[in-house]
């Protein structure tokens, strides 16, 4: 089976429930740059069957955008049953697992989840207790299949009975650093739940972005813009970094620029990973 590859440096991840066919269809033409069809969460009990038929049917063709999947609880029967339907299908592009606590978790659905003819379809696991968080480096790199972990906040903040909104920068901190460790890619921030508070998801995503996420799951197509402002390069940063790598090929030796900034391969390094990201293809 051939996966389809995500879009370089994804920022928007467009969650929709699985059960709503007609908003899925909508979702894949918002521009985010991946689709997460949710089959946890966002579906009632007695309309999870409907779901994974429906998603079945989305995934038997290649989508125009990378669809996620998020499957049920593994300590679900409904768990089992979205893995066998939706492994072997062709529009599938990666299985996100809710509720992760142990590396043992990724380890059994990697094995469970592998194509006959080799390779591994890509999982990401989102922590959502204080434990899965204790856990993140082990979870991280528990399989060769696991592509990325983050949080899930509302779980964490109803284990954690936090109150306020900064009571979660320790867990963002550790995730983001358990990720990075790991060698794999920042993680996305997690959603903002009030879709309509766009100003206040601004601010957010701010923050999140100087705590070090890359991008951000959203639940609503009016978030998109929002997170891209707030996490793709701004036009000066794009300036300083071509300063930089100007700079840096000019074979001076170690130098200051102009704002005081010493050049040094870490910050080479910053303004590649700044041009790239200026240059990624949107849908948008």
């Amino acid at each position: 089976m051939t996966l389809q590859s995500t879009t370089p440096f994804p920022l928007t991840w467009l969650y929709v429930p699985g059960d709503r066919p007609e908003v899925v269809t909508k979702a894949l033409a918002s521009g985010a740059d991946v689709v997460i069809v949710d089959l946890e969460d966002a579906v009632v009990p007695d309309r999870k069957d409907y779901a994974r038929a429906a998603t079945a049917e989305l995934l038997s063709a290649r989508p125009p955008v990378p669809v996620h999947v998020r499957v049920n609880a593994l300590n679900t029967p409904q768990a089992e049953e979205d893995l066998k339907a939706l492994s072997p299908l062709p529009g599938l592009t990666a299985f996100r697992l809710p509720k992760i606590t142990s590396p043992v978790e990724i380890a059994r659905v990697a094995e469970r989840t592998a194509p006959a003819e080799g390779g591994a379809i890509p999982l990401y696991a989102l922590l959502e207790s204080a434990l899965g968080v204790e856990r993140a480096y082990d979870v991280a790199t528990a399989h060769p299949a696991l592509q990325g972990i983050a949080l899930g906040e509302a779980d964490l903040r109803a284990d954690l009975a936090v109150r306020h909104d900064q009571a979660l920068d320790w867990p963002r901190s550790r995730v983001i650093l358990a990720a990075r460790a790991a060698g794999l890619p920042s993680p996305a921030q997690s959603i903002y739940p009030d879709t309509k508070d766009l100003e206040g998801l601004a601010a957010s995503s701010a923050h999140g972005r100087a705590l070090g996420f890359l991008g951000r799951a959203a639940i609503h197509p009016r978030q998109l813009p929002v997170i891209e402002r707030a996490y793709a390069p701004t036009a000066r940063e794009i300036e300083s970094a071509e300063e930089t790598l100007e700079a840096a090929i000019s074979d001076r030796g170690a130098q200051a620029l102009p704002d005081g900034r010493f050049i040094d391969p870490a910050v080479v390094a910053a303004a590649h990973r700044t041009l790239s990201l200026a240059n990624r293809p949107t849908r948008r």
